[in-house]
């Protein structure tokens, strides 16, 4: 079958045949149907620290993931051919661990399956599995409630989620964003600012800055905006560089805080679905063929893709 596989760090994504899997003791097989891009998949390219997280490559990239079941393993139970599925990839850090999406088939731990609701798509079930997972994930960590000001950085697969799910929740959302043609949406979906960086809004009293873009002076310019008085948060989410700098003055002076928040739960995924199944969350979502997914790296690494970028493996 096919497969896209990561082979080491500073190499390009080799396009491979190999053997397809078969279901073991308590997994799945699914038929993958889509499978999204992240800009972790460009850190893994750039950045030998992600090692670390990885078995020892080769291995499938590919860590939002939904398909079709077709086949199950001995003792597998609420499971059967046919249903649709998105994959929770914490469960097996997939993409990193075992072999993730960029594959047509999929063995799957039952413990990372989520029933796809009817009205949701395979490209947005694939996209709720992380960037939904990971953006909702943050709002938890924040503590995002009705009445708070939020500060969210970057619009990007994350930002745009995190954003309109910030404002149904009924927070009041400003969004830092650096594209300025992509303004417009993050006003419709509830934004009450938009301005190029977080800092436009030091006089708001910021209650909360959730970083979904993470490339260095944004981690710092949060921490010097988000509001002294009352304990200010900052969550760390985006992963565009590992490192950053920051202002311990403002830190400690200010009582601030700062927390990392990675990923998150099954329910995070299938909040993130309802808000999809209901038509309230419609976020931009670009899909690529499976052969493309070279150019869609390129896409994340020169900042030119929209909205979340997710592969069509199969109709």
């Amino acid at each position: 079958m096919r497969a896209w596989q990561f082979v080491g760090t500073h190499k390009p994504f080799e396009r491979v045949d190999i053997d397809e899997p078969t279901a073991g003791p308590g997994k799945v097989v699914i038929d993958v149907k889509a499978a999204g891009l992240c800009h972790s998949d460009v850190g893994i390219l750039e950045d030998e620290k992600w090692l670390a997280t990885m078995k020892e490559p080769p291995v499938v990239p590919g860590h939002e993931t939904a398909g079709v079941i077709s086949e199950v393993g001995e003792g597998v139970t609420g499971w059967k051919v046919g249903d649709r599925v998105a994959v929770w990839p914490l469960a097996e850090l997939m993409g990193y661990m075992v072999n993730g999406a960029w594959q047509d088939r999929a063995e799957v731990s039952t413990d990372g399956l989520i029933a796809i609701p009817d009205d949701v798509s395979f490209a947005q079930a694939a996209a709720a599995t992380d960037a939904g997972m990971t953006s909702v994930g943050a709002l938890s960590t924040a503590g995002v409630e009705a009445g708070m000001k939020v500060g969210v950085i970057g619009f990007g697969g994350l930002g745009q989620i995190g954003a309109r799910v910030a404002h149904l929740r009924g927070a009041e959302v400003y969004v830092a964003e650096v594209n300025e043609s992509i303004w417009d949406r993050a006003r419709e979906a509830g934004a009450v600012e938009v301005a190029k960086s977080i800092t436009e809004f030091a006089d708001v009293e910021l209650d909360v800055i959730i970083d979904y873009a993470g490339f260095g002076v944004t981690t710092a310019d949060a921490l010097k905006t988000v509001k002294s008085s009352g304990g200010g948060r900052v969550v760390q989410v985006g992963m565009g560089k590992l490192e950053s700098t920051i202002d311990t003055y403002s830190l400690i002076l200010g009582r601030k805080q700062l927390h990392g928040s990675m990923g998150g739960s099954k329910d995070d995924i299938e909040e993130t679905m309802r808000y999809m199944a209901s038509g309230e969350l419609k976020p931009a979502i670009t899909e690529i063929d499976f052969e493309e997914i070279p150019s869609g790296i390129q896409q994340l690494t020169d900042g030119t893709a929209t909205g979340r970028l997710v592969a069509k493996v199969a109709d």
